[in-house]
């Protein structure tokens, strides 16, 4: 029986939601091979939103708390792609992503197009200012990982100005 007759079930979002999703669907339909069950998302890891003031604090080593996607995706039957969300055509049944970083081993495609059959969208949120005024100047969102160690480096350098 070949994977490519499978009911394909694409992820979109490897959040929180996305991975507890992607985890059951693959412990369940995936490791039966009732289904191809794939995840997409534009990162190689993730770290739980709730944990990024203890990486903006320096009390927690992001690498510590990390899930990489490809070592996830072997221990729960899912396929996981890197790339980020395009384009959706609805009548065709397929998703364009755009690669976000290059592997020797992934081909030269610069855009990578995905069948599905159940397409499920779990892209979450990302803060927003509302053009409140000196908000873009002077916050710092706690959205990613990176935001998270650009916060830790600014505190740590304004630590060091008193």
């Amino acid at each position: 029986f070949s994977m490519s007759n499978l009911h394909h079930i694409v992820i979109v979002g490897g959040g929180a939601g996305g991975l507890e999703l992607v985890t059951q669907l693959g412990d369940t339909l995936g490791k039966s091979k009732k289904a191809k069950i794939t995840l997409v998302d534009q990162k190689l890891t993730h770290i739980w939103k709730p944990l990024l003031h203890e990486i903006a604090a320096g009390t927690m080593n992001p690498s510590d708390e990390e899930t990489n996607y490809y070592a996830h995706a072997a221990k729960h039957h899912y396929e996981f792609v890197l790339g980020r969300f395009e384009h959706l055509d609805r009548d065709n049944k397929t998703i364009e992503l755009s690669k976000t970083q290059t592997s020797k081993y992934e081909s030269n495609q610069e855009q990578i197009t995905l069948h599905y059959d159940t397409l499920i969208l779990a892209v979450g949120s990302v803060s927003n200012d509302f053009n409140t005024p000196g908000v873009k100047e002077f916050c710092h969102y706690l959205d990613s990982r990176q935001q998270a160690e650009v916060f830790q480096q600014d505190l740590l350098h304004l630590r060091n100005r008193c």
